[in-house]
């Protein structure tokens, strides 16, 4: 594969790519945006890190910045449809010639052993970073991890501190406070602190300042988000895209932008609770943090869920805390190996008594929830038909 490694487009290129790893090792996409650094300018950069709520925040913001005139990409993970949706540039998903330019430029710039090396996280990191060459604003978000993610190699101007919960323990620690920690380690300059479950994440952000001053002399400033009904914003929004808005619009205040709420009443939130028929939500939450603030838009109502899961994800959690709106689960199938044993699955669901299917009928006078991970809101778009344009 190395010797072709050159030649492969991009779509070629990232199928021999790791997209999951057990270890992280950063001083690849370190070595890798040592030599891109030099090549290019990066805009001011706005971090964005937690366990949920990341891309909706990210992409609230990048909206507004567009529409007062910036240019501004904003860098999600993962997509739902097409690899396009990670790079959103000026109100569009990147075009196919624009990815196919910045990855040229990279093969071209990197030596055989990196571009052997970078995981597909880190490569679709810098083909983000030299799409936003010379702009105004870049939205990054990062990925699964915090002071160790990709996306942590360049410094930032600022970072937004989405809901932080219990989640990615392997990677990030098996505690509120050691996860906080892990992903507040990759501040700069100056926190923005949104809405949060856990206290223990406040009084973790204040210690990883003391930690910051003393190993790299670095002042880190602290602002805590604390009012979350402060503004009047669409009824359309979720309540927790609401809080998240809340968070983003601190931010555009720090950033001295006047604030229009208006102008955010047409922002794309693909996945996030969007009601894409009368009667079906998606949501891409995976989590039990994510199952909390769901079930909270439809309390007092009973709904169909379809759902899977991956096997190191809290599922009987996430089930439990679903359950007073669940009328029956049906189980999608998806042929992935990180996804939970079937029967592990139903075995759950027999013990909380909560009734399952086998088919996905969508019947016009019942409620349905798609709802598990990206792979699950895929692979149901996949089976309807479902075009987003």
């Amino acid at each position: 594969m190395q010797a072709n490694l050159r030649k492969a487009t991009l779509s070629e290129f990232l199928e021999y790519k790791t997209l999951y790893y057990d270890k992280i090792d950063f001083t690849i996409v370190e070595s890798s945006w040592q030599i891109l650094s030099k090549k290019i300018n990066l805009p001011f950069v706005i971090h964005i890190v937690g366990t949920n709520g990341k891309g909706s925040t990210g992409r609230f913001l990048a909206h507004y910045l567009y529409k007062k005139k910036f240019k501004v990409l904003h860098y999600s993970s993962p997509h739902i449809m097409k690899f396009n949706e990670r790079i959103w540039i000026n109100g569009n998903d990147v075009s196919d010639e624009n990815l196919e330019i910045a990855h040229r430029f990279l093969q071209e710039i990197f030596s055989l052993e990196l571009l052997s090396k970078l995981t597909y996280f880190e490569y679709t990191t810098l083909l983000a970073f030299y799409l936003s060459k010379d702009f105004d604003y870049l939205v990054l978000e990062a990925g699964l991890g915090g002071e160790f993610d990709a996306t942590n190699v360049v410094e930032n101007n600022l970072s937004l501190i989405t809901t932080i919960g219990l989640d990615h323990q392997s990677f990030l620690g098996d505690t509120i406070k050691q996860i906080a920690t892990t992903k507040m380690r990759s501040v700069d300059t100056k926190m923005l602190i949104g809405y949060q479950v856990f206290d223990d994440v406040i009084k973790t952000a204040y210690e990883v300042k003391e930690q910051i001053l003393k190993e790299r002399n670095r002042n880190i400033e602290i602002i805590e988000v604390k009012e979350f009904d402060k503004y009047e914003l669409n009824n359309n929004f979720a309540s927790y895209l609401k809080r998240n808005l809340h968070l983003v619009i601190e931010c555009l205040n720090e950033l001295k932008i006047p604030i229009d709420l208006k102008l955010f009443d047409d922002v794309p939130l693909f996945g996030r609770c969007q009601k894409i028929l009368p009667n079906v939500t998606i949501d891409v939450g995976h989590n039990p943090l994510a199952a909390s603030v769901i079930v909270k838009e439809f309390e007092g109502k009973k709904i169909n869920l379809i759902y899977n899961s991956y096997k190191d994800k809290d599922y009987e959690e996430v089930l439990k805390i679903l359950k007073p709106i669940i009328n029956k689960i049906i189980i999608i199938e998806l042929d992935d190996k990180r996804i939970v044993d079937k029967n592990n699955l139903l075995n759950i669901i027999k013990q909380l008594n909560i009734m399952n299917d086998d088919t996905i009928k969508i019947e016009k006078d019942q409620e349905y929830l798609v709802f598990g991970s990206f792979l699950v809101v895929e692979k149901f778009l996949s089976l309807i038909g479902f075009d987003e344009k």
